[in-house]
């Protein structure tokens, strides 16, 4: 359990919140967290470099290609969630994917263009102040669904705009919140 709080630990300082771009990149969040459905996001993160290895760094064209023979492979891999309607949404979701960088330009641009291109910064006090979703993250969730997306209901959405930072949701007092003066460097 050290390892993954320790890798848990390096998420959260080093990419949680972190503005992230590229089609690829961002479609490996949208799986991911569509993954995590019902889950812990440390679930995840300690699957993540299987997910990648299996689902071809998620480069969206080759995911899209999947067969439903490697899909079903998929189902007996102890390094993935193991959940057939999760694993088979990877294959929908990269095809949705492709639909809207041919109508859009990129996925990049039209998943951003959520909060206008520029991150929110919040300023919570305490997690709890930390909403579940939000107007843009029902907006992000109902066009994805209108794409033919799955496992992307409004509160994965927020996540997903969370940990790509979209949204930065670092609490005031943690050292990764941009307003603190005090904050300590890490390594």
């Amino acid at each position: 359990m050290a390892g993954a709080d320790a890798s848990y630990r390096r998420y959260h300082d080093q990419e949680w919140g972190v503005p992230l771009h590229g089609d690829d990149a961002l479609f490996e969040f949208l799986v991911l967290e569509g993954a995590q459905a019902g889950l812990s996001w440390r679930t995840v993160l300690a699957k993540r470099a299987h997910y990648r290895k299996r689902f071809h760094d998620f480069s969206i064209a080759r995911v899209a290609a999947m067969t439903d023979v490697e899909l079903e492979s998929l189902l007996e891999d102890s390094g993935l969630i193991r959940n057939r309607l999760k694993i088979f949404s990877a294959r929908d979701n990269a095809r949705a994917a492709r639909e809207i960088i041919v109508r859009h330009g990129s996925l990049d641009a039209w998943l951003w263009s959520f909060v206008k291109g520029t991150p929110r910064l919040n300023h919570w006090q305490r997690p709890q102040d930390v909403p579940a979703s939000t107007a843009e993250s029902d907006a992000m969730s109902k066009a994805l669904r209108a794409h033919g997306f799955r496992f992307v209901g409004s509160t994965i959405c927020y996540a997903f705009m969370q940990a790509t930072g979209m949204v930065n949701d670092h609490l005031v007092h943690c050292f990764r919140h941009p307003q603190r003066s005090d904050k300590p460097r890490r390594s």
